[in-house]
Order: C-alpha cells, then sequence, then structure tokens
C-alpha cells in the first residue's frame, strides 16, 4: 500500500467497490447456473441473475459482518482466549458457561439489575410513552410541537455528549432537576412530603435489590433505621448506590419517544363510531380509554413491550457514560452488557466475553418466546 494516507483511502474505496462487483456478479451467476440446472427458462435465469446481483452486496454484507462474527464468538466462548496473550485460543469446553453460570458473581449481580431496569424500567417506560400518546391524540393547538419535541429524544439518541449533559443535570448538588426539587418543595409543602416518601420508598426497594446482589442486607437495615428521610434531602441520581439504577431508568423514559409514537399510530387506528357509541350511552372518558382504547391498542403494547424488553435486556450506554469513571458506582448498576463490554474490552477475555455474549442471546430468545406464545391470552385482534 502507498505511504500517502489520502491515497490509501482511494484505494481502499477502488478495492472495496471492485469486491462489490465481483462478489455481485459471482453470487448472480452462482444463482443462475443453480436454476439452469433446474429446467428455468432463459428469461427465468436472467431475472434470477438480476435479482441475486442486486441483492449480493446485502447477502455479502451480512455473511461477512454477521454470520462470520458469529461462528467465531460461538467458536471462542469454548476456549481461553484473550488479546494480549501471544498463546493461541485453547479449547477448555464447557469452562467458560460453568463458570459464567454458577461461579461468576459478578455476572449475577449484572443479571439482577438489568431485572431491576426490566420489571420496573420498562413499565414506566410504556406508562409514560402512553400516557403521552393519549394527550397528543386529543386535538389541540400546537400539537405538532409537542410531538417533535416528546420525539426529539429519540432523534437525539443515547450518544456520548447528551449523556453528559444528562450526568451534569443529575448532580446532586448543581444539577437542575434537584434544583427543581428543592424549589417546588419550599414553594409547597405536600411536595416536599412527596419528595420525601418517594426517596424512602425507591431507596428501599433499591436495597432490597442491592441485598440479593452481594447477600448482605447491611443498607437495608441501616435505611430502615434511619426513617423517613429529613426535610432537605433529594434523589443522589449518580452519588449513590441506591440512586444508580433509577437514573437509568429515568433516562429510558425520557427516551420513550419511539413507543408513544407507536401508540399514536394505534389510537389513530380505533374507529372513532366506537368512541362515539360509547358516548351515546354515557360511557365518561375513562370508560371509553378502559374498555375500548386499551383493549384494541393490545397489538401495540404488545409491539412495544417485546421491542422494549430487548433494549432494556441490553442496555449500555448510560450506564458506561455516567460510570465509568466512577468504579464504586458500576457494581450497583452493572448490566449484562456492560460486564460484557468490561470483560471483552477491558480485560481483554474475548473467549469468556463470548460466552458471556451467547448467554444473554439465549436469555432474550427464551423471554421473547415466551412473550409471543402468551400473547393469545391478551392481545386482541378482533377488529383488525
Amino acid at each position: 500500500m502507498p505511504e500517502n494516507p489520502y491515497l490509501n483511502v482511494l484505494v481502499t474505496a477502488a478495492l472495496t467497490v471492485i469486491f462489490i462487483i465481483a462478489s455481485s456478479y459471482g453470487l448472480g451467476s452462482l444463482a443462475r447456473f443453480i436454476v439452469r440446472l433446474r429446467g428455468a427458462t432463459a428469461k427465468n435465469q436472467e431475472n434470477t441473475f438480476s435479482g441475486y446481483f442486486f441483492a449480493a452486496p446485502w447477502i455479502v454484507g451480512f455473511v461477512i459482518f454477521v454470520i462470520v462474527p458469529l461462528a467465531f464468538s460461538l467458536y471462542w466462548s469454548f476456549t481461553d482466549y484473550r488479546v494480549t496473550s501471544k498463546d493461541p485460543a485453547n479449547w477448555v469446553g464447557f469452562e467458560n458457561y460453568s463458570n459464567l453460570l454458577f461461579k461468576d458473581d459478578n455476572f449475577r449481580a449484572s443479571i439482577i439489575n438489568t431485572l431491576y431496569l426490566t420489571v420496573i424500567g420498562l413499565p414506566l417506560q410504556m406508562g409514560v410513552a402512553l400516557l403521552l400518546a393519549v394527550l397528543l391524540n386529543q386535538k389541540m393547538r400546537g400539537e405538532r410541537i409537542f410531538r417533535m419535541a416528546f420525539y426529539l429524544p429519540v432523534i437525539l439518541g443515547f450518544n456520548t455528549a447528551v449523556l453528559l449533559c444528562w450526568r451534569l443535570m443529575l448532580n446532586t448538588g448543581t444539577g437542575i432537576i434537584n434544583q427543581m426539587i428543592r424549589a417546588a418543595s419550599t414553594a409547597f409543602p405536600p411536595i416536599s412530603y412527596l419528595n420525601r416518601a418517594s426517596i424512602f420508598v425507591q431507596e428501599i426497594i433499591t436495597a432490597v435489590f442491592l441485598g440479593f446482589n452481594n447477600g448482605k442486607f447491611n443498607l437495608l437495615t441501616k435505611l430502615l433505621e434511619a426513617g423517613f428521610p429529613a426535610d432537605n434531602r433529594v434523589p443522589l441520581w449518580v452519588q449513590s448506590p441506591l440512586w444508580t439504577k433509577m437514573s437509568v431508568i429515568l433516562l429510558m423514559i425520557w427516551g420513550c419517544g419511539a413507543m408513544m409514537l407507536i401508540f399514536l399510530a394505534g389510537l389513530n387506528n380505533i374507529p372513532r363510531e366506537l368512541h362515539e357509541a360509547a358516548e351515546v350511552d354515557g360511557a365518561s372518558g375513562w370508560q371509553r380509554f378502559w374498555k375500548i382504547s386499551f383493549p384494541l391498542l393490545t397489538p401495540y403494547i404488545f409491539y412495544n413491550l417485546v421491542v422494549g424488553m430487548i433494549s432494556s435486556l441490553q442496555i449500555f450506554e448510560p450506564i458506561f457514560v455516567l460510570y465509568r469513571d466512577n468504579q464504586p458506582l458500576v457494581s450497583s448498576t452493572i448490566s449484562m452488557v456492560y460486564y460484557l463490554w468490561q470483560k471483552s474490552f477491558s480485560h481483554f477475555e474475548i473467549g469468556y466475553g463470548s460466552a458471556i455474549s451467547w448467554v444473554i442471546l439465549v436469555i432474550i430468545l427464551i423471554v421473547t418466546v415466551v412473550q409471543f406464545k402468551l400473547q393469545d391470552r391478551w392481545v386482541t385482534y378482533d377488529v383488525y
């Protein structure tokens, strides 16, 4: 390769284009040869060639960037392979999986933390998304502006710049969120009592989960002995292990715009005649929603539940950005995918990390299959 970096880029791009054209022509020719052996007409042979020629870039890319890495990952999961070591991959059989499932306390903690984010965070995320969809479904002035504002977090995503802004806003002393809580609590005392009660309940629940993580419930005992929080207490979003999970859940709720859009589409597809007939019969707004809208939204709820479950089981970016530099707090919020990154790209244990990835895959597959098996019991497709 030439030493000029600009020329390197041009040569690499040219070789890539040549490879794409050659692989496309080769795959199209192979497909045409196969249908020719099956006795296809000349026109069908040309159609087959054209179809596979234009589909080949995606097919070849899928094989190179998905199938081949999956095969290597599966092989490495049965080996003791470390990038930093000059030794070749050492075959260890099911030892990685055995250590992971029965001996690794950190992986057990990551499962419990991910379960917390899924069981508590996902329902809150879907509930807020449904509430926003119902509000936006009402015809009001500035409706498009509100839709754009609520969907904007999806466009911004969980990139580093956005998450660092959240880290500043969640700061206990100077963060704008706690400053707003303090101002509201001072101006309206009932908000102070509500804030303290929510802090007490949230910290008790999290202390129970942390107790399951390490097998010790000392923190829970201290909380119960301390009693109800003081008047000046505010959430310790990124400073306490009792609040690390809740800060991640807050970010999940903030990014519920995609779910909101799905729910909004479902509400718009519900026939207005059903609501009009119920209104004539004297049904209230809540009765119309619960008896008409909610049952007809179950297909959309099911879709958001499946997609949201997969997403929450793979959550990584908020934990990585918020707590990577604060190692004492990582153990209280480490997720399965974060633990996968830690083993693979921090400790360079590729074999062990590959085993973690396949265990995560199996967990997601089992959860998804169970959801599809149970959908007949509560999802209504009758009107559709």
